[in-house]
């Protein structure tokens, strides 16, 4: 696959996202613009660090999950740093799950009532 054909894929994908509603156009724009010439691969390396720790985010929210009692302060934790890493990428739906299940965990933990 040559260079331009990569680019377009790429841009093809992007809109996907942004017509979708994953992606905050805005967001995502400003990351974009921090990328330059001394740094060409900055948004790559920005997105592969977020999809990194969201896995592992992931995988300790579900082991959390299957302990019993739930540690919903633990909960709590996770979905703050989640929501946080979804938010400086622009990933808008994610970080919206995020707050939803935050205030899930608040009122599982007696906070919300």
């Amino acid at each position: 696959m040559d260079r331009n054909q990569s680019h377009r894929q790429v841009a093809t994908m992007k809109q996907s996202l942004f017509d979708q509603g994953y992606l905050d156009h805005e967001q995502f724009n400003q990351l974009e613009e921090l990328q330059d010439d001394a740094n060409p691969n900055f948004v790559e390396e920005v997105v592969t660090l977020y999809y990194r720790d969201s896995a592992r985010l992931v995988h300790s929210i579900e082991q959390a999950l299957e302990k019993s009692p739930i540690d919903f302060n633990k909960l709590d934790s996770y979905m703050h740093q989640f929501r946080g890493s979804s938010s400086s990428i622009g990933a808008k739906k994610v970080k919206a799950e995020c707050s939803l299940f935050r205030e899930y965990c608040r009122a599982g933990n007696g906070e919300g009532r």
